[in-house]
């Protein structure tokens, strides 16, 4: 029987229980702003990806694809010289012309564990122990996905399915729906129990449909999303993104949400003033139809790259966690 290493790792500290969901590059950011602000933090990873790395071990191996999870786990590592150094040993990729080519070594330490231990948590748990992580990251399902798109191509009538996360990601044409594959796909219970027990949900930035909205297609984590006592909150993109949701507003994003989790309801919905343009009216309408308040805050790094700054994106979520939403709120309290 094995021993759990979170306890560890974070106990009671600063800051609220926060359960962060999505995936890659867009969780990275929020995990990185989060652990200025708390020291209680739960990451929920998508687990569909099936490109790359964690797309050749999920086919090999058949296990969940830990790439996403590997990111997670690095956001949250100490930044000690010895989290550090395990950080990059853990982001570290092969380069050669044989079968190892691509691959990280993260991935191939998680499913090691994985193997050793026969739990997902655990192994997890035990590469976060390695990087001296303060908070859990966890697997939002029990089994690997696959997301399904519809998808309007350019000069067409009728609506494309596109299948596979890698696929949908870089799809051209206007994206309908998506859904998950199984339909009705296990979560897994440590990640509803988080986010049951949380005083903060956060979701987003990141890839919208196949880091974001996934999770509000696995119905035992959606149903725990709708019913917790925990506040939520909402982080936008700083830009469209080429493919998958060119062309969308600020507030489609949201309407694309509400479509998505018709039952679900928002407490603050966080958005770079750059990002927003002149779409405020629209958003600030779209937000409230969630029951949620727009805090606008520069978030974006300096270096003119739709990146969010760590530092100051923490700030925006110290202010939404004490309610300090300012003008924006005040603006949609009027309006209401």
């Amino acid at each position: 029987m094995t021993t759990d290493p979170w306890p560890a790792l974070g106990g009671a500290g600063r800051g609220p229980r926060v359960v962060a969901l999505g995936g890659g590059h867009g969780l990275a950011a929020t995990l990185g702003a989060l652990r200025h602000v708390s020291s209680d933090i739960t990451a929920v990873v998508t687990v569909a990806d099936d490109g790359g790395s964690s797309g050749r071990l999920r086919v090999e191996l058949g296990k969940l694809p830990p790439g996403d999870l590997r990111m997670a786990l690095a956001a949250l590592c100490d930044e000690s010289e010895w989290g550090l150094t395990w950080r990059d040993v853990l982001q570290h990729r092969f380069r050669s012309g044989g079968p190892l080519d691509g691959h990280a070594v993260g991935n191939l330490l998680i499913i090691a564990l994985w193997e050793l231990l026969g739990d997902e948590a655990d192994g997890l748990a035990w590469v976060g122990r390695l990087l001296g992580v303060r908070g859990r990251v966890l697997p939002m399902a029990s089994v690997p996905l696959d997301i399904e798109a519809q998808v309007h191509l350019a000069g067409s009538d009728h609506l494309h399915t596109v299948r596979g996360q890698s696929r949908v990601a870089v799809t051209s044409g206007g994206i309908e729906s998506v859904r998950l594959i199984p339909d009705d796909p296990p979560a897994h219970p440590e990640a509803v129990r988080a986010v049951r027990d949380a005083e903060w949900v956060v979701l987003g930035p990141g890839s919208w449909y196949t880091s974001v909205i996934p999770h509000l297609l696995v119905p035992e984590l959606a149903r725990a999303l709708e019913e917790t006592d925990a506040r939520r909150a909402l982080t936008l993109n700083l830009s469209a993104q080429p493919g998958e949701t060119e062309g969308m507003s600020a507030a489609d994003h949201l309407r694309t949400f509400l479509e998505h989790a018709p039952d679900m309801r928002l407490d603050v919905v966080i958005a770079d003033p750059a990002a927003v343009g002149d779409d405020l009216d629209e958003l600030l309408e779209a937000a409230r139809t969630l029951g949620a308040q727009v805090l606008l805050r520069q978030v974006a790094a300096g270096d003119g790259t739709p990146r969010h700054d760590p530092l100051r994106l923490a700030a925006a979520y110290r202010d939404a966690f004490d309610d300090v939403l300012g003008d924006v709120g005040e603006t949609t309290a009027e309006q209401g």
